[in-house]
Formats: C-alpha cells, structure tokens, sequence
C-alpha cells in the first residue's frame, strides 16, 4: 500500500554535498516515522537518521551527526537527507523507509517500508 521512492544519489567528490528526498505515496498518515540507511556491499544496512511525521523529534548515527540533516515536508509527503561534508566512507545505497511505531531508531527491522535505494559515490 505504501510505496518510497528515493532519488538525488549520484557521483560527487569528498568533501561535496548530495540531498537524497524521497517520496512517499499511500497511507502515509498511519506512519509514524521516516529513517534513512545505508548499504554498502558486503555491509549490513546502517542507520543514519530518522524524524517523526508528528512533532520535531530528530534521531542521528553519531557517524553523521554533524554532517547529515534529516527533513520533511508533510504536505509532499517527502523526507529529505541533506549530506554535507561527504567521505569516500559514505559510498553506500541510500534506503528511506518508513515505520509504524517507535522503538528502536537504530534497527533496520523495526521499518515497515522501504524504497528502491538511490547510488551515493564519493570519491577521493
């Protein structure tokens, strides 16, 4: 019922900056949260930030804290993850997803929905 799409990956180099959005279509008024994560190959999925439909509560990997900001615009149903200060580390599929209830920020499992994923290269 919920499909995410995530755009805005591409090639920049270290120390450029890259926002990924992602559009959310169906029953998004149910949700309760939207996150980003990462994947690079032969990695598990890692956790970068995640912010409420609801409310201004705003959650980050320590890893990009500082560096990545998570937004929203409820009335395009779009999350957003601005990067700044890009690390050739940061080369990974980025993954919105979206989840029904709180809990554990941190837990790829825990998502109900997710998208497509969106290349983020960054090179040295």
């Amino acid at each position: 019922q919920v499909q995410l799409v995530e755009s805005g990956g591409g090639l920049v180099q270290a120390g450029g900056s890259l926002r990924l959005s992602c559009a959310a279509s169906g029953r998004t008024f149910s949700g309760y949260a939207m996150g980003w994560f990462r994947q690079a190959p032969g990695n598990e999925r890692e956790f970068m930030a995640a912010i409420r439909w609801r409310g201004t509560s705003t959650y980050y990997a320590d890893s990009v804290k500082g560096r990545f900001t998570i937004s929203r615009d409820n009335a395009k149903n779009t999350v957003y993850l601005q990067m700044t200060s890009l690390k050739p580390e940061d080369t990974a599929v980025y993954y919105c997803a979206g989840r029904m209830v709180g809990g554990n920020w941190y837990s790829a499992v825990e998502y109900n929905y997710w998208g497509q994923g969106t290349q983020v290269t960054v090179s040295s």
